[in-house]
């Protein structure tokens, strides 16, 4: 199976440290990986570096084979529209009501949809989250749950083959999280790429392929799931931090 993502003797700072520490890691794909880790361990960084979002010190992280910050804009441009990032907060814009949030991505990526096949799109996309209040008010006006959910459907709306997760199930209630388990499952059927950040052992359970392991910004272990959760006791993942 081919990488869809590749680290090679990736390291990454700031003003405090070393975050990540000369990682050489595959992301295959059509899988989904869980990234884990204790907390502070660098896992959001490693997620945030193999979405671009980082820069890295040194090393090099390729998508497709092409060094991600050296593509061209035609590249960069192909790339943002064929992935998707969920923020642990949301990072939904506070001064744009939802359905602009929503709509941003659409006109970007699918500059000849009109405006009615772009409200279709979005209503639909909204009740499949879970969302059924109005799209004209802002995020201040949602709880922390419904923001989730408004990302979420950002994300999903322009049909990503690639998903970046960061603990993305906080703030849901169960049902929630369900729905949205539900509609990462029909992506992975799709043969969609997922990389996911997660303390929930019961989403590494019912949906990773294979798991990585950063802790001290060191990848210390990548292994299909079976095989790390069958060397390493439940006690385990509690008592290193990476589940709770």
């Amino acid at each position: 199976m081919a990488e869809i993502i590749k680290f090679n003797n990736v390291s990454f700072s700031t003003k405090e440290g070393k975050i990540i520490q000369d990682a050489s890691v595959d992301f295959e794909m059509s899988k989904t990986t869980a990234i884990v880790g204790p907390s502070g361990s660098g896992k959001s960084t490693v997620l945030k570096l193999a979405a671009g979002l980082k820069i890295p010190d040194s090393g090099e992280v390729l998508y497709k084979g092409k060094n991600i910050n050296q593509m061209n804009r035609a590249d960069n441009l192909e790339f943002r529209r064929e992935t998707a990032f969920i923020f642990q907060d949301s990072a939904l814009w506070a001064n744009q009501d939802l359905f602009q949030i929503l709509e941003l991505p659409l006109k970007i990526h699918f500059p000849k949809m009109n405006r009615i096949e772009r409200t279709e799109r979005i209503r639909e996309m909204a009740l499949n989250v879970g969302y059924s209040k109005d799209l004209d008010i802002r995020p201040a006006m949602l709880s922390m749950g419904e923001q989730k959910l408004i990302a979420f459907a950002r994300a999903m709306l322009c049909k990503p083959a690639l998903l970046f997760l960061d603990e993305w199930t906080e703030s849901l209630d169960e049902a929630a999280a369900d729905r949205l388990i539900k509609i990462l499952k029909n992506k992975q059927r799709e043969g969609a790429t997922l990389l996911i950040v997660t303390h929930d052992l019961r989403l590494i359970s019912d949906l990773a392929d294979f798991v990585v392991m950063v802790i001290d910004g060191k990848v210390t272990v990548t292994a299909p799931k079976d095989s790390i959760i069958s060397e390493l006791l439940i006690n385990d993942f509690f008592n290193i931090g990476i589940a709770s």
